[in-house]
């Protein structure tokens, strides 16, 4: 099996799509991350939904967890709003990761070795810098125990 049998649609965003849209669709359909690509569609990065947490919840909060207790429901319900101002680029880190991504006639084997390797929840797969869709963590963990 080649990882163009596994892709999957998924949706993407470029570095300049807001903060809090990107976060309402890792919300809204429940994905472990987003593609980020070029306004061409050329693939750049992958925002893991975890770091959109990262800028959800406050500095002084992630460095001491214990004074998330000590906020109401009304602070925690408005920290999301930090996002406002922000874009997806703004939540990049500076030096962006190896990019995961095969092209569509690499083999499964390839594919779960590069996602392990970079410990990323989902790979782009490409032909010829055209994006053929994703394949999620989640969809190749389902199809090795639908094979067992």
């Amino acid at each position: 099996m080649l990882a163009r049998d596994l892709v999957e649609e998924y949706p993407s965003v470029t570095s300049d799509t807001d903060a809090l849209e990107a976060a309402q669709l890792l919300g809204h359909h429940r994905l472990p991350g987003l593609l980020v690509t070029t306004p061409a569609g050329r693939p750049v990065a992958v925002l893991p939904a975890s770091q959109v947490v990262r800028f959800v919840v406050p500095k002084y909060i992630q460095d001491d967890p214990s004074l998330a207790r000590v906020l109401g429901e009304k602070a925690a319900d408005s920290i999301v709003n930090q996002l406002s101002p922000l874009t997806v680029g703004d939540m990049l880190p500076e030096r962006l990761p190896e990019l995961p991504i095969l092209h569509g006639d690499d083999t499964v084997l390839e594919l779960a070795a590069l996602m392990a390797r970079l410990r990323c929840p989902l790979v782009a797969i490409v032909d010829d810098d055209h994006v053929l869709g994703v394949v999620t963590a989640s969809r190749l963990l389902s199809l090795a125990l639908h094979a067992s």
